[in-house]
């Protein structure tokens, strides 16, 4: 038995711990998340191929560097709990109806306000709201949604190989959907930059790697620090390299930005690091810990109200008509992480409303026969670990 292998079997030993530990990595990387969608569709990363960076868009690509692995690691942490997990067609519709509440209830109060696309309503805006995994709406769901219809063979697959076997087909995995986008200096045809239930199938397969074997590499907080700031800066080091080049050849236009996709080596680096530094977190049993758990399950929502199509690019001229705009490096870090928290803290309320909703209509519906029965039904379509 190998030395990581024995960490693994101590945090099985120890779930409520482990649970903390990660539950609050949760929490962490969605408020990373939001702190991309505020750079990226709030205007702060200007444009690579500008032959001038104002010193405000230093700091927005250095905090993007260091933020880019967080949806990632949601997914990894989806990953490390899902593969010792039963499916359960239940949960699928319970998440499913999750996001129509979100597309449809937030679509309706939009449109009532005047937030609406800029062609206007359409039939495809109505399936947009309708159909939201279908029309990718929230792309990420429509990559989980799909991941999650795989996982049972992917979670079953995985236990019928060796370690060593393992080990080979997940690096040949990452190697041509990762390593070879990470080297080669052209954009590929195939290449989704993350943004696709292939690359998420791939991070469910290192959360399970990491889950039944574990990474002995990581077997430290401090190494696992050390390599997330690492790929932090090689992520932003490389574009500015790439720009450089850019700048005295006018070629490699279209792959500035390349490290700072989701399917690029150093950011999967990044994520794993992250991962594997809150794996090496203590966090006692306490009010603290309570907290993260009960935060945690709720986090989901925050993403599905912030990046609804008709106001994920308008929640950023809220804030800024409410508190003004940054004018400095340090006041965009302190404005970034104040809007990060505030949009955090609104998506956790209204997730919390949204699902006292839900329990309420359940114990509602729960007197109507048809419905008991429906749910007996689904309660039987389970494939066990």
């Amino acid at each position: 038995m190998s030395k990581n292998q024995t960490m693994t079997e101590q945090q099985h030993n120890s779930p409520k711990e482990r649970m903390a530990n990660l539950e609050l990595l949760r929490i962490v990387s969605m408020l990373l998340i939001v702190v991309l969608h505020f750079l990226g569709k709030g205007g702060w990363l200007t444009e690579l191929t500008e032959p001038s960076l104002p010193r405000m868009g230093y700091v927005a690509w250095g905090m993007e560097a260091l933020a880019i692995g967080s949806l990632n690691v949601y997914m990894l942490l989806s990953g490390y709990f899902l593969i010792e997990s039963s499916f359960k067609v239940k949960r699928l519709l319970q998440l499913l109806l999750q996001v129509l509440f979100y597309s449809i209830t937030i679509g309706v109060i939009a449109a009532a306000f005047g937030y609406l696309p800029e062609e206007g309503f359409s039939i495809y805006y109505l399936a947009t709201l309708c159909l939201p995994i279908s029309t990718s709406h929230y792309w990420f769901m429509t990559a989980y949604f799909l991941m999650y219809l795989f996982m049972p063979l992917l979670a079953q697959g995985v236990k019928k190989l060796t370690q060593k076997q393992f080990q080979t087909v997940l690096f040949l995995l990452i190697f041509v959907v990762c390593i070879i986008k990470s080297v080669v200096p052209i954009k590929l045809s195939t290449d989704m930059q993350g943004y696709d239930c292939i690359w998420y199938m791939c991070v469910f397969l290192v959360a399970a790697y990491i889950r039944l074997y574990g990474i002995s590499f990581f077997k430290s907080a401090g190494r696992s620090f050390l390599v997330y700031l690492a790929s932090g800066a090689g992520i932003f080091t490389l574009a500015f390299i790439l720009r450089f080049l850019y700048l005295r050849t006018g070629k490699l236009s279209n792959m500035l930005t390349v490290s700072y996709n989701y399917n690029h080596i150093l950011t999967l680096l990044a994520s794993v690091a992250l991962f594997y530094l809150f794996c090496h977190i203590k966090i006692k049993q306490g009010a603290f810990s309570r907290f993260a758990c009960r935060i945690a399950p709720y986090t989901l929502g925050v993403y599905l109200w912030h990046e609804h199509i008709a106001i994920r690019y308008e929640w950023q001229e809220w804030l800024y008509s409410v508190a003004g705009m940054p004018d400095n490096g340090m006041m965009l870090v302190l404005y970034t992480l104040l809007a990060a928290i505030l949009v955090f803290v609104i998506g956790i309320l209204v997730d919390m409303l949204r699902s006292l909703l839900f329990r309420g209509l359940h114990l509602l519906l729960s007197h109507v026969g048809a419905y008991r029965r429906l749910n007996q039904w689904l309660d039987t379509l389970v494939i066990k670990e």
